[in-house]
């Protein structure tokens, strides 16, 4: 090989070698995550596993489609029990303090996910409830205008919605304001809700898609339990997020460019 044409193969193989790197980063390579299990109670009152499986099977599943595991904390009512994923405590100060250190390495976006009992006044974390209005404080706070997505597995966590509503937002949550979920019980392994999220990851492009195949996963698993009145899941997707969604992909590792940061 002539030495010019050895030198052009050589920068050649220098640049694909530090490219590939680049082009095989994930779209959530650089988003903050929490996943939180709420609470270790069936709706009789017995103890259950359902909220603490989704916690580790969800945060599994996003882990999978690109999520870096040192920028995604778990969070468990009962942590002790659960050393081999070292999920923190359960409680509201945690998971903000979790989220103001995550923002400040990982700026991408975000993503919010809990699983728990809800009351028409929020979400049930350890024993207290998580108003709408704290939650959307803590994520004006920590998250600001970098795109966002918040899941909420619980009852009457519709009443999310109308406070994390925001241009850069999406919201999934389980239910409307004034329904329940279902599968909470002492033999349920997870949730209805939190199962439909898993079942559909796989076939998921982007976080739209999920949202709405959760949706008719929900009403088909109700269908078929007979259980009554539907839940009927609460979708809201911001006008700004909206068409970046797509760039955003659960099924493909392609990196998009960096929207606007905080």
């Amino acid at each position: 090989m002539r030495p010019l044409a050895r030198l052009v193969w050589l920068i050649a193989g220098l640049w694909l070698a530090q490219a590939a790197p680049a082009a095989a980063a994930s779209a959530f390579g650089d988003w903050s995550a929490v996943v939180i299990a709420g609470d270790w109670h069936a709706h009789s009152g017995g103890p259950s596993e359902a909220f603490d499986n989704a916690r580790r099977d969800v945060s599994r599943a996003f882990e999978q489609a690109g999520f870096e595991p040192q920028n995604l904390r778990q969070f468990s009512v009962r942590p002790e029990r659960y050393r081999d994923t070292n999920p923190a405590k359960s409680d509201p100060q945690g998971i903000y303090d979790a989220l103001t250190d995550l923002t400040a390495k990982a700026t991408g976006g975000c993503l919010i996910y809990f699983s728990s009992h809800g009351a028409p006044q929020g979400v049930v974390v350890d024993q207290q409830l998580l108003p709408p209005g704290v939650l959307a404080s803590m994520l004006d706070i920590t998250c600001g205008k970098r795109p966002t997505v918040v899941i909420i597995s619980a009852c009457f966590s519709g009443v999310f919605v109308p406070a994390l509503a925001g241009a850069n937002r999406m919201v999934l949550t389980a239910a409307r304001p004034d329904r329940s979920s279902f599968g909470c019980g002492e033999a349920d392994k997870y949730p209805y809700f939190d199962q439909c999220v898993l079942e559909s990851m796989p076939g998921a492009t982007d976080f739209a898609t999920l949202g709405r195949t959760v949706q008719a996963c929900v009403a088909t698993r109700e269908i078929r339990e007979g259980m009554k009145p539907p839940s009927e899941p609460q979708l809201f997707i911001g006008s700004a997020l909206k068409p970046l969604l797509p760039l955003y992909s659960l099924a493909s590792t392609a990196a998009p460019k960096p929207p606007g940061r905080n």
